[in-house]
């Protein structure tokens, strides 16, 4: 008898294929028969009219403090995941020694906008090397299997301690402790080392991480601890050294960066992934990426490119982490209020005038993690105007993540012979106050997807940079895959989409391989009983919710979704009709390869 049996769905099975319609058997966590089916079961999914699917791999989250205190992983849970890879970019919580927690937590909550307090009381620390880190999470039930890399920063910090902290340069010493931590926790569970190298990831307290330039050397040397060993990857998000040094020598400083990586792959034998993106202040560095990626390969060295189906930026309302009036003095006066009343009081009369015409104070001041970008946004508000949009449903109640320029504050208000800030201001404190502003500052530099769309098609591209877990108070990007598969898969009106089997195969296939999982990420006899039914014509991604439930109360962002009839992990549905299950399948994994 079958332990599960889903009937009559029409399999897009993760291959790249064209659908097909079968039934699928499941026994013991994996699928046993793909076709038409008459043994029994003791569990069935009608899946008739629905899309049946691999589980989705997200290779780009920041759970690494939240799997402490959440069994599900949410809002990841809600999007088809079915494994996810937390630890990138450098930063984690693992190694650590005792004395080390609060670093390790300042440095996550100014990369990764997650609540200081909310890790300081969620987070146990029952560990200290890297693998009782992963064999601690998976002691607890989770909903969800999970791969962690090894953070570069950790190691410095178990390492270097305060010399780490002041940005010191390893010696050789520094360089071969770190190598020995690293090859234990990669022996131990690990799937691979991550680092960071991006001018924008600062600690709270506004200092630059630990990792932030180092060297070749002790790059190279950590990367070469993979050589040899069972199967891993190399993962990096760095901006090139874009904004250091005179504009016309930026193409040098991004050859001379893109060469570090690609020395680390080759001292890895490795596959390394990199994040890749239009960005605004670097618009020629997305061309030159995908470009020396092609020529890595033709070298025989493997980089492969982090991309998000969507706009890449932030999410403002006045119940969010800032928003464009935050540098406004008598704003900040009634910033601690519920987000009602301060709406309430921002329609008072008086106020607005009085607001509108305050000169904004700097929020990018020394001592804050606060970004310089934010500064420049309220100071050229104006022009950015036209790229700010009201975060709204259309009329089939999905948010629209290509909104046309006409549609931008800036746009509404030369329409109305206004200004823009006044129109952000109107918006705002109407209603209940809930009301949100979509900026993707990064990926929509011509006010559209197409450019997205080409480099979703290059040879190299791995879908990634969900950060879920991650700037739970500016954004929720953990729904992209729902955005792949709803976007691209079904309904771009303002260009061509991808075909529904690609996308299925770069949410599913593509990730695992490259996670170097090959017992899922397809539908097939022997594999893993991952599995999403989906309801395509209903998918749909509804408004962010402002939730204040993270531990001592702090706030996130969490997007839900609807037209997912079930997610299946190793034949337990831990979702069904979009309510999760009480079924906790997950585990800690490692790559299978």
């Amino acid at each position: 008898m079958l332990d599960t049996l889903i009937r009559g769905g029409t399999v897009v099975d993760g291959t790249g294929c064209e659908p097909y319609t079968a039934d699928i058997g499941i026994r013991d966590g994996k699928i046993v028969e793909v076709g038409r089916l008459s043994e029994a079961a003791r569990r069935t999914h009608d899946a008739d009219g629905a899309h049946v699917m691999p589980g989705f791999i997200d290779i780009h989250t920041h759970y690494d403090g939240q799997a402490s205190w959440d069994e599900t992983f949410t809002p990841s849970i809600y999007h088809g995941v079915t494994t996810l890879v937390m630890g990138n970019c450098g930063v984690g919580f693992a190694p650590v020694r005792p004395g080390d927690h609060d670093v390790l937590i300042d440095l996550m909550e100014g990369v990764e906008e997650i609540p200081g307090s909310a890790l300081s009381e969620g987070i146990r620390w029952n560990w200290e090397r890297f693998g009782e880190y992963g064999r601690a999470l998976d002691a607890q039930p989770h909903a969800l299997d999970f791969m962690t890399l090894v953070p570069h920063d950790c190691l410095r910090l178990y390492v270097m301690g305060e010399r780490a902290a002041r940005g010191e340069a390893a010696n050789v010493h520094d360089i071969a402790a770190m190598q020995v931590l690293l090859r234990q926790a990669l022996l131990d569970g690990a799937a691979g080392l991550s680092i960071g190298s991006t001018e924008i990831h600062r600690t709270a307290k506004g200092q630059m991480t630990p990792g932030f330039e180092v060297s070749a050397t002790e790059l190279c040397a950590l990367a070469s601890v993979l050589h040899g060993l069972p199967y891993r990857v190399l993962q990096c998000v760095s901006d090139f050294a874009s904004s250091r040094g005179a504009p016309q020598d930026e193409e040098q400083r991004f050859d001379e960066e893109y060469a570090k990586l690609e020395a680390m792959a080759q001292q890895a034998g490795r596959p390394l992934s990199v994040t890749w993106m239009d960005r605004v202040n670097a618009p020629n560095q997305s061309t030159w990426l995908g470009d020396a990626a092609l020529k890595s390969l033709a070298k025989g060295i493997v980089i492969r490119l982090q991309a998000s189906p969507r706009g890449v930026g932030v999410i403002n309302g006045l119940d969010t982490t800032l928003n464009v009036f935050s540098a406004y003095p008598s704003y900040r006066a009634i910033a601690h209020l519920p987000p009602q009343e301060r709406a309430r009081l921002m329609r008072q009369p008086g106020t607005r005038e009085r607001i509108l015409a305050e000169k904004p104070v700097l929020l990018s001041v020394p001592g804050s993690s606060v970004p310089p970008l934010a500064d420049f946004v309220i100071a050229n508000f104006e022009t950015i105007a036209f790229s700010l949009f009201p975060l709204q449903l259309d009329a089939s109640g999905n948010i629209d993540y290509e909104p046309d320029v006409s549609q931008s504050f800036g746009a509404q208000a030369k329409a109305g012979q206004g200004n823009a800030l006044a129109w952000m201001y109107d918006y705002l404190a109407s209603g209940d106050g809930s009301n949100l502003v979509y900026f993707p500052i990064h990926n929509y530099l011509e006010g559209s997807l197409d450019r997205v769309r080409e480099t979703l098609l290059h040879p190299q591209v791995l879908l990634g940079l969900g950060d879920g877990g991650a700037h739970v108070g500016t954004l929720c990007d953990a729904s992209t895959t729902t955005t792949m598969l709803g976007l691209w898969g079904r309904d771009r009106r303002r260009g061509p989409t991808l075909a529904l089997p690609q996308v299925v195969e770069m949410l599913s296939r593509r990730n695992a391989r490259h996670m170097g999982l090959s017992d899922r990420g397809v539908i097939a006899p022997g594999m893993k009983a991952d599995i999403n039914l989906v309801d395509l014509d209903r998918l749909a991604l509804p408004l962010p919710e402002i939730l204040h439930d993270l531990p001592e109360g702090g706030t996130r962002m969490v997007q839900t979704s609807r037209g997912y009839l079930a997610t299946l992990v190793s034949g337990q549905a831990v979702t069904e009709h979009g309510r999760i299950t009480a079924a906790r399948p997950g585990h800690w994994t490692s790559p299978s390869e």
